[in-house]
Order: C-alpha cells, then structure tokens, then sequence
C-alpha cells in the first residue's frame, strides 16, 4: 500500500500548488457561521474543511483524483461510467464546500466544465484562496441557494448534477421534492446522471422516501450506501443515482466498482431498488398559502 501510495504521489506531482498559502487557525466567521481547517496528522498534504463544525470537505493537496469521503467515491464510481470514462463533462455541483469532487472530476477528465453553487457568500473566495481549485471557467463558483440557482440553468445542459446540500446534518426540505428533481431532470442532458447525498439513519425513511421521489422523473435509480446502513446500523450517507440511461446503473462494472472501494459499497437497483423503497410515499413542495 504503501509504494502504491508513493507511485500515487509522483504521478500527482503536476497538480501540486506551487505555494501552500498560510491558512487560519481555528474558525473563522462567514455569513453562514463559519469555516475551519483541520489538518491531517497522519497526511501532510490532507486537510479537513468544517463548516459548522461539521466535516464537510477532505482534500488531498498533492493529489486531486484521491477523494476519501466515501460518499463522494461512490458518486465518482458512478461517473466513470459515463462516456469513455476520460470524456469532459459539463457538471453542476448544488454544495460546494471545498470543492473536493469538482478537482477529481477536473482532474481525471480535463477539458471539463463545472459549475458549484454555495449558500455561503463568503466561502466560495476563502476556499479559492487556501486550495489549488481549476480557475473559470473549467470551475466557476457562485453564491446562492441551490434551487433558486438550478432553476436559472438553461435546459438539457449538464451531463451530471450533483446535489451535497445541507443545513446542519440534514438536506433542506426544499430540494428533496417531486418538483426539485423535475427541474434537475430539465437541466440534465439525454443520458445524464442526478448524485445525490442524502444523510439519513435507521429506518432510513428519508432514503427510501427520495427514492421514490426521484422515480417519478427519471427511468432507471440506483442507492448506494454501507451494507452496514442499510441493515439499520449507524447514522451514514446514502447515495441516490437516477437517470433516463436504461445502461448506467444496471451495468455490471458498476456493481463490481461499488463492492470494490476501499470501504466496499452495495449497490440497490431493479427489484432491491424497489424492496428498498417500498411504501415510501414521495416528498412534494408545500401547498400554496393564501396571498403567496
């Protein structure tokens, strides 16, 4: 593991920052609460975005194709699958925080274009200033609330959405609805793929809910999680996938991709996709009130 992890490091040395600016110790105040940075003991080159406290983002400084939140392999399991595996992609990242998936995605497929949308006015700046980020156009990051700046995208223009948004350790009501997947359908190409992450813990009612919810707009949807999680156990990420491909998630490597990350993953789709989902009824915005 060890040399593996040497030959890693030499063949990244391209994407190293020429110079690691001075980061803050301990918080420091944004709009939204605040932001901190961790580094890793065991890792001179890992470090740990908090916002709020909670760990939002772990990039790798000397290597921007190493992601370790297991979430986030599990979504680029998912991605590899699209194209030729090396094809530019147009990407939009609904959460931003450190941008850790954005620099892999730039990484092992250049030419990419992408787009990351954060709540926080302040933080889109502070992390383009501590991390070696692609510059616009290949990554452009924007200030605003994801729906609202989803619904602004033109249609049938982006090969993959991606959505990582949260307030505290849940995902806001507002885009988990029936309606917010019909506007990601819209912005997503012919063959494209909606990521989402969905923070949940047992009976997983959320999960299976957003499952169904996300059924009603796209062909084919897949989970991703633990096996631990999905047998009940712990607090955890589940990964959602949808997409009008009837290929993408029912292919073989996929399966196989999942099983074989370094915290191996399960993959639910067709009749255990829908044994998951069961009697979940689907997640819809709030009736109108009077005067609205």
């Amino acid at each position: 593991m060890a040399d593996r992890r040497r030959s890693t490091r030499r063949s990244a040395e391209s994407h190293r920052a020429p110079t690691r600016p001075a980061w803050p110790a301990g918080p420091v105040a944004i709009p939204t609460g605040s932001v901190e940075l961790v580094t890793d003991p065991d890792d001179p080159d890992g470090v740990t975005l908090l916002v709020n406290g909670v760990p939002s983002s772990y990039l790798d400084l000397a290597d921007p194709r190493r992601l370790v939140f297991e979430y986030m392999q599990q979504m680029q399991a998912v991605i590899d699958g699209l194209g030729e595996g090396t094809d530019p992609l147009a990407v939009v990242h609904l959460g931003a925080a450190g941008c850790a998936l954005a620099r892999a995605i730039d990484a092992t497929r250049p030419g990419s274009r992408q787009v990351a949308v954060e709540l926080d006015t302040a933080l889109p700046e502070l992390v383009r200033g501590w991390f070696d980020l692609p510059r616009s156009p290949g990554l452009r990051i924007r200030a605003g609330d994801a729906r609202a700046e989803l619904s602004r995208m033109p249609t049938a223009s982006a090969d993959v959405v991606v959505r990582d948004v949260f307030a505290g350790d849940r995902t806001p009501s507002h885009v988990t609805t029936v309606q917010f997947a019909a506007e990601v359908a819209r912005v997503l190409r012919p063959g494209g793929v909606y990521l989402a992450n969905c923070a949940d813990r047992p009976p997983l009612a959320l999960a299976r809910a957003e499952a169904a919810t996300v059924s009603t707009q796209f062909a084919d949807v897949a989970v991703v999680a633990e096996p631990g999680l999905l047998r009940g156990r712990g607090y955890g990420n589940v990964v959602l996938a949808a997409t009008d491909d009837p290929g993408l998630l029912s292919a073989p490597r996929l399966a196989r991709a999942v099983r074989s990350l370094p915290a191996p993953a399960r993959l639910l789709h067709g009749a255990e996709l829908a044994a998951f989902r069961g009697a979940a009824t689907t997640l819809q915005d709030p009736e109108p009130t009077a005067g609205d």
